[in-house]
Order: structure tokens, then sequence, then C-alpha cells
């Protein structure tokens, strides 16, 4: 009997997968902070031999190399991938023996990448799984445009031609195991559920519904911004990454603390958006890990700037730690552990203020009021409120110069990328208010035309839109 095991990755909106016969394990897609892997291994009992990777990946740096390494793997990347390390090339239609029980078919599914492999896992001349990484998502497929425009449509047709390979050539009974699409930015739209077959994607996914051009049409219709950090995850991946450094960072006074932001460097407090607001070290930034803390910070930070975080707990900073070295910041500058008490030595606190969507019904027509827009392009076609600017939250840290001068009032549709815009514009000495509610709250209020008060056509998972 076979068993998948999923080890999930909330904050990338990942999955890896640990797939074994009761004595001998395969890996797919391991996160670089693999030791969530070998745990899951050393308490199922079983031996990891065998570690693929269906692509070279642009959201996350991965843990593979060093996985295999550690664990005496395999390590199977495409044998058409320039990469700097040695590893098992394998092709289309290899078949690799896993243990005695286990064959893995390789399956060249371009699409997300030119080089991208699924791999179809067969037990006891059974077709039980298929891991197809960021190709046949649940409801979706992976988006073709992280190489640059130049490839896109050439990758969204064979994401598509990809598909229908999987569909024509695997049973329905067998079992979809994807990374991507679970809030992951490499989803091209919205995907769904949590669990699906060839079968059940047969009747549901549009690239298995819809023919080409209409499949084509809708998903780069869908497409919206990407973080800024991808462009670093590929060339380390290729590069050969090796294991992350967990240990904790030097710990910081607060003249330290002082210093470093004064020198430009981001000091970034992990509480929640409502503690930060009501309290915080002056100059600090605000990710709070309630949400998508490394999404963001790994968006919005100039690389290679030094990061020193703030958390109650040293537990907190050892969550913040583990996130970023998954996305390529390997060492932050320095940590403190408490409260805002703790971290300013003596001076006063920061705060600004949150509110509601009703509080700025109430507040509009004061005369240097400012409602600031931080949703993406998709999400404010939708609805949005009259004359408010929009720029985009990735966006915003390369126009703060375009908002207009008065108090600001932020918004998104949740609250959490308003925080953090919040807490950067009030860094750099503007007045703000953190809308801190639910968007469809305006829409309730009337605060945008009855035109556009219909229902969110977003493509993003909902852990996203409702941020």
């Amino acid at each position: 009997m076979i068993t998948v095991l999923p080890v999930e990755t909330p904050g990338l909106g990942d999955r890896t997968y640990l797939a074994h016969d009761g004595s001998v394990a395969l890996v797919v897609d391991p996160q670089r902070d693999h030791d969530r892997v070998t745990a899951l291994a050393d308490a199922a009992g079983v031996r990891i031999t065998h570690v693929f990777e269906t692509h070279i990946h642009n959201d996350y740096v991965t843990g593979g190399l060093a996985l295999a390494r550690e664990a005496g793997a395999r390590y199977l990347v495409n044998a058409d991938d320039e990469v700097a390390y040695e590893r098992v090339p394998v092709r289309d239609g290899q078949v690799i023996e896993v243990g005695d029980t286990m064959r893995v078919r390789v399956i060249h599914t371009p699409g997300h990448t030119h080089t991208h492999l699924s791999y179809a896992l067969e037990a006891d001349g059974e077709q039980v799984a298929v891991f197809t990484g960021g190709s046949l998502l649940y409801g979706t497929t992976g988006r073709p445009d992280l190489l640059g425009p130049d490839h896109t449509d050439t990758l969204v047709r064979a994401q598509w031609r990809s598909a229908r390979r999987l569909a024509e050539e695997l049973p329905d009974e067998t079992a979809v195991y994807p990374t991507h699409g679970f809030g992951s930015f490499c989803s091209a739209t919205q995907a769904t559920g949590l669990s699906s077959t060839i079968g059940e994607e047969k009747r549901t996914n549009t690239a298995l519904t819809a023919g080409e051009e209409a499949y084509v049409e809708q998903l780069l219709a869908g497409l919206d911004a990407f973080p800024a950090y991808y462009a670093h995850m590929g060339p380390a991946n290729a590069g050969g990454p090796g294991a992350p450094d967990l240990s904790a960072p030097s710990v910081a006074d607060p003249a330290e603390l002082r210093r470093r932001i004064e020198a430009g460097e981001w000091v970034v407090d992990l509480r929640d958006r409502t503690a930060f607001a009501a309290g915080h070290l002056a100059g600090s930034l605000n990710f709070g890990l309630d949400g998508q803390f490394v999404t963001y910070l790994g968006w919005l930070i100039p690389w290679g700037t030094p990061v020193t975080l703030l958390g109650e707990s040293a537990e907190d900073v050892a969550g913040a730690q583990r996130e970023l070295v998954r996305i390529g910041i390997d060492r932050p500058a320095a940590m403190a552990t408490g409260g805002p008490g703790d971290w300013a030595g003596g001076e006063p606190l920061a705060s600004y203020e949150r509110a509601a969507f009703g509080d700025l019904k109430a507040a509009l027509g004061d005369d240097d009021l400012v409602v600031l827009d931080v949703r993406r392009d998709q999400e404010r076609a939708e609805a949005h409120i009259p004359g408010s600017v929009h720029i985009p939250i990735h966006e915003v840290p390369g126009r703060l110069d375009e908002i207009p001068a008065g108090r600001v009032w932020v918004h998104c549709a949740g609250g959490y990328r308003a925080g953090i815009v919040a807490a950067l514009l009030h860094a750099r000495g503007r007045d703000v208010v953190a809308v801190d509610d639910s968007f469809d709250n305006a829409l309730g209020l009337g605060l945008c035309p009855a035109a556009s008060a219909r229902p969110f056509l977003n493509p993003r998972p909902p852990t996203e839109i409702n941020a």
C-alpha cells in the first residue's frame, strides 16, 4: 500500500510530497527547510531514496539538493535544465524504480516552464498518483508568464497540451498532487479544493473542458502581478542551494535597533497589525505573522537589504526566519524579543489610527483626506471607491511621491495589506489611518458605484483575496 503525505507551506501556497510503501520513500519538490520532510519520514519509519524536482522553481528556494545529500538519495532533475551541480538527469518516458513496489514514469509537461516534468506513480501495477508540480492544478493550471513575455504565448499553449496529455494517458482514478495552487502566485487563476483526481479535473478544469483558444484567452486575462523576489529564485535553484542556517540571530539592544533604522535597514515587527498600530518602535515596519508575511516582505524589500526581526517571543522570530529562508533571505541581521517598550529604550512609541469603512464614509469630505487603495489591478477593476488613489501594494515603495499630501486612509480587501502600507508610510512621516475591514462592507455602505458593486472575480485564491 502506498501512502502519500503532503507537507504544507501555507505562507507560499505550496505543497511538498513524501510518498512511501512502508519501507522506502520518494520526495517531490521539497522546500528549503527540508527538516520537515525528514521528520515525516522518521515518524513513518521509512528511508528517503529519491528526490524529484518537477521544475526549477520560481517562488521558493528548493531544499532538494541538500535533502538528497543528507539522505544519501538520488536527486532527479530534468536533463535539459542547466544546473551547476551533479544530479540524476531524467527525460520524458523514463521509468525509475523506487524500492520493490513503486515505479515513477517521467512525463514532460511544459507550460509553467519549458522543461517542466510531472511524475506518474505506479505501485504493484496500478496507477495511483501523479505529481503535477505547476502543470495541472486543482481547477486550473500553473501560470505561463514567469519566464517573461517572449515565452508566454508558447508556454500557455504548451500548458493546455500538457494538461490534455495527462488526462489522456492516466486513468480517471489517478490522484492528482500539484505543488502549486494553495495560495501560490504560481497558480494562473484561483485553484479550487484540496484534493482531486484526473477524472474530477476532466469535469472541472478549464484546461480540459475548453478549447485551446478559449483556455488561452481566459487564462491570460486572469494573470496579474507576481512577487518581485521570484526573479532571484530560478538562479538560486540552478546554482544548487545548500541547507539553511536556522540558528538564532544575534540580539540587538535599543541603540542597535535605532542605528539600523537610521541606516535604512528594515526592522520588521512581526506582531499583528492591531498591536502594531497601537504602539511600535518608531521607524519599524509591520509584516505580521498572521498573514502572508514572507510573500509581501519578499515582494516589497529592496533585495539584499538587511532585515532585523522583532517578535514577542523567540519562537515568533524562529518562525519568521524559517519562512524567510524559503525565499533565500538566509540570515536576519539581528533580532529582539519582548514588546515595543523593550525595543524603544525609553523613547516614545509611535502609533496610528485603525478604522472601518463606516468611519471612512463619515470622514469623506474632509479637506485633507486621501483614500489609498493598495489592491491589485484586477481587484480594483471589479469595484473601487470613486476618487481614491490606486497604487498596488508592490508598487508603493517606488511611488511614494505620487501619494497626495494629507491624511492617508489606506485600504485593501481585508486589512493585512493596508496594515503593511500604513506602517511603511508612517515610518516615512505620513499621517495615516489603516482601514482594517472587509471591502464587502465598503460595498454594503454604498462607497462604490452600484454598477461595480458585484462579487469579485479576482483570480487569486481565497486566502489572498481576503488579505
